[in-house]
């Protein structure tokens, strides 16, 4: 399947614009009364798109119908709106709602990729020969749904990220009595297991020394979704260096991922009167 495909980018968009603030073709605040038009936010969006999907700079990028300060303008402006995280939000609402979004099962796993630009979220990858990098822990829930992540240096060991991780289950909304965290051996220590317990938490750990098959649980959901999100050329070598940039474009990209599986799974359990004639 498409990492974006064709027919889910008007959708996305029509919900993304219902966001956004209504805003005047010229500025009315101008001296002069006049001034250039302002470029539609579709054009800004698209280029945005393009940005997370193939991880080409900005400059290359840029056109006559789109400037590289009007598309980081547009983006901070956004990111201050709080957009991309509605948008998610949206996604995930849709999602639960219609399919159902598995919360008694998670898994948390942590990712590192490249982060040649540096940044607070950066640091010596360990294994890129001390070259920067990223990592990220992410939480799924038991099917691979993207519930959020928290970024680090790649120096940084997984275990200490847990806790802020699981911090992240608090804006889900109501959850079910029971929930059974998965994890690998990295996670394997006292520290975690006593953290899980305080927060009523079961955990399913892989035990260090035992190879992975004969112990694996569902935490490969996670890694799965850690590969739907690499697909976007974006994340997987990031150049930005600014941590709330950097959620955006996860948000973003965590958006197309739920709503591809939600139209997926949907697909053969609803019916709706533009349901292509074969499943995509």
């Amino acid at each position: 399947m498409p990492v974006l495909p064709s027919w889910l980018t008007e959708p996305l968009w029509d919900q993304f614009a219902a966001l956004l603030p209504h805003r005047p073709v010229f500025d009315p605040a101008h001296p002069l009364g006049c001034h250039r038009r302002r470029i539609s936010d579709r054009t800004v969006f698209d280029k945005l798109l393009q940005v997370l999907r193939f991880g080409c700079s900005y400059q290359a990028i840029a056109d006559t119908t789109c400037s590289t300060t009007t598309i980081r303008a547009r983006r901070d402006e956004w990111i201050r709106l709080g957009i991309f995280a509605r948008l998610k939000q949206i996604a995930l609402d849709a999602y639960d709602r219609i399919v159902g979004l598995v919360l008694d099962e998670i898994a948390i796993d942590g990712a590192i990729t490249k982060a040649p630009g540096g940044g607070g979220a950066a640091g010596r990858s360990p294994v890129d020969r001390g070259k920067q990098g990223m990592k990220r822990s992410s939480m799924t829930d038991g099917y691979g749904i993207p519930l959020g992540r928290v970024l680090a240096g790649a120096n940084r060991h997984d275990s200490p990220l847990l806790a802020p991780t699981l911090d992240l289950l608090d804006g889900l909304g109501p959850l079910p009595d029971e929930i059974t965290v998965h994890l690998d051996a990295g996670y394997d220590s006292d520290k975690s297991r006593n953290l899980l317990g305080e927060r009523g938490l079961h955990g399913r750990i892989a035990q260090k020394g035992t190879k992975a098959p004969i112990q694996a649980t569902r935490r490969w959901h996670v890694e799965r979704t850690h590969a739907w999100q690499n697909a976007f050329h974006r994340l997987a070598r990031c150049y930005e260096r600014r941590g709330h940039v950097i959620n955006a474009f996860f948000d973003l990209a965590d958006t197309i991922i739920t709503v591809r599986s939600l139209i997926r799974r949907a697909w053969t359990t609803h019916r709706w009167d533009t349901r292509p004639q074969r499943q995509r």
